[in-house]
């Protein structure tokens, strides 16, 4: 037997209200993006469903490609019939019968979404039960604990039968929460945020401060990498590429030394913020953990953020490492962002940082010792931007590893 639908189904987007059609027509379009070199695939969407039609395509590569997919919370192979008792008996008992592992006991599970029809829910699971135990040897019906249980789904114009579902992403679909730009270093904290902030519908680009000749390629490559893995969890990515060499040579110069590290963020702040002013950019967003370093404690985001109006987004701020390590694993960016090529904070890390900085102090020093819209204008000038497709091929370094 070969499944021939994939019936998708929604969490959060139930809860919608009046918005919910807004929000299934932006999942459905993602999906129609990530898989568009399925080109036999055809989507129908209606009442708390999508369904795909496979139209002959194998199902391996398409249900490995929905689990990344933020707004599915669920999805089964399914196989239509006919909206007839007989037409779904037939379907119930060979849904059974190809199953690839032994099974003992069975419970059929209908669910009668199209209420016209004839035959009541409770009905139909006697009328398919039966006839799917006649026809069996070797099985029973447990309706508490069976190892196998098929679901009928009634709809309007066909029934589908599936039996198990995977679990999708969950989430709101990418799109529907507005754009953030993405503090994106080459470290293991930021990508997960990158990835959780999308899980919640935002659409990100993403910004690095790369600091030449003292970063070299691989650095670079590897952001470009760790970009190209979220690209896969909803949406292509403008990268933006910051030469941040001058101003953190005049800082290590001239500043002192415990609050270098204070003045160089709020650097990136103001940079960041006119790089997403330009773009249309409602927020950004960062891997920072409440407490996790000098930079990370209260008294230093207070002092840090005074140089930004719009919302930074902090994902992580209440996971330790161990928490946000288990996420990195799980979305593949892991392995990545351990590879031992150091960004611009750790060249040009002081030996000391202040963990209680006054903003009065950091405005001192910042009138003292830097030209602030002088060099926030000349970093944004010499930005590169690139666009990080998942199907991209970004330029590959010999013996990166």
């Amino acid at each position: 037997m070969k499944y021939n639908h994939i019936l998708v189904r929604f969490g959060e987007l139930a809860l919608k209200g009046k918005n919910r059609s807004y929000f299934e027509k932006q999942l459905l379009q993602n999906m129609k993006t990530t898989l568009k070199e399925y080109s036999a695939l055809t989507y129908k969407r209606t009442y708390g469903r999508i369904i795909v039609e496979l139209n002959g395509q194998d199902h391996d590569p398409v249900v490995k490609q929905l689990k990344h997919i933020f707004g599915i919370h669920s999805f089964s192979l399914a196989l239509k019939v006919e909206n007839d008792v007989d037409e779904m008996k037939k379907g119930a008992l060979e849904v059974l019968k190809s199953h690839p592992t032994a099974v003992r006991t069975f419970k059929i599970t209908t669910k009668r979404a199209y209420k016209p029809f004839p035959i009541d829910s409770q009905k139909l699971n006697h009328h398919i039960g039966g006839y799917v135990l006649t026809n069996s040897e070797d099985v029973t019906v447990d309706v508490h604990h069976p190892d196998l249980d098929i679901r009928v789904e009634v709809r309007e114009t066909a029934t589908y039968i599936t039996s198990g579902a995977y679990s999708g992403a969950g989430g709101l679909p990418v799109g529907t929460g507005g754009k953030v730009l993405l503090m994106l270093s080459g470290g293991i904290d930021s990508p997960v945020a990158g990835y959780l902030t999308m899980k919640r519908g935002a659409r990100i680009e993403a910004i690095h401060f790369h600091s030449p000749p003292y970063t070299n390629e691989r650095a670079k490559q590897k952001v470009i990498d760790l970009t190209k893995i979220l690209t896969k969890y909803g949406c292509n990515i403008n990268l933006h590429l910051v030469p941040f060499t001058d101003i953190q040579q005049h800082l290590h110069k001239e500043a002192p030394s415990n609050y270098q590290m204070t003045l160089m963020r709020r650097m990136m702040l103001r940079i960041s913020e006119k790089v997403a002013n330009e773009r249309g950019i409602l927020a950004l967003a960062t891997g920072e953990s409440l407490g996790q370093v000098a930079s990370q404690t209260l008294h230093s985001m207070n002092t840090i953020n005074e140089v930004t109006n719009l919302p930074i987004i902090r994902p992580l701020v209440t996971m330790d490492k161990l928490e946000v390590i288990e996420i990195a694993q799980k979305i593949d960016t892991y392995e990545t962002s351990i590879l031992p090529y150091e960004d611009c904070c750790t060249i040009f890390l002081p030996p000391e940082s202040k963990t209680r900085p006054k903003r009065e102090h950091a405005n001192k020093y910042e009138n003292k010792y830097l030209k602030v819209e002088e060099y926030i204008e000349d970093a944004v000038a010499r930005t590169e931007t690139i666009l990080i497709t998942s199907k991209s091929q970004t330029n590959e370094i010999d013996d990166l590893f």
